[in-house]
């Protein structure tokens, strides 16, 4: 198996209110809406979709039960603190809880976290030391 994710499929308790999240709070655009499912426009990278957190979960055979830190954290860098500002400020209005606020981090770059309203958990950084960096934006 080689690393590489092909699609990134979060399992939301309301796919309306995820769906307004991302597309009119964060900007996203809607590629498929399938109605059980959604998937984004993703520039190249990895699709990114919802599905209903029930139904996800017993695709893969698994109980939608759950709470507290699932160890999954979705990391996004760009390439200046500026744009970390603006995404933390955008995701906050939007409704998303800030977990760290925008600032500098422990080993030298600039970051921030929220989590969405299904409490999936964005880190947001930039650093200036990085030149292979995977910049998302």
């Amino acid at each position: 198996m080689k690393a590489h994710v092909s699609s990134i499929l979060l399992g939301v308790r309301d796919l309306e209110r995820a769906k307004q999240f991302y597309t009119e709070g964060l900007g996203w655009k809607v590629k498929h809406d399938y109605g059980i499912s959604v998937f984004f426009e993703s520039d190249g990278a990895s699709p990114v979709g919802f599905y209903g957190r029930d139904g996800l979960a017993g695709q893969v055979g698994t109980s939608p039960e759950g709470s507290g830190f699932s160890g999954l954290v979705l990391t996004y860098v760009v390439r200046s603190e500026a744009r970390v500002d603006e995404i933390i400020a955008e995701a906050e209005k939007a409704g998303a809880t800030i977990l760290k606020p925008a600032g500098a981090l422990p080993w030298g770059g600039y970051g921030g976290s929220f989590a969405d309203p299904d409490g999936y958990i964005w880190s947001l950084g930039y650093s200036a030391q990085g030149e292979d960096q995977p910049y998302a934006e």
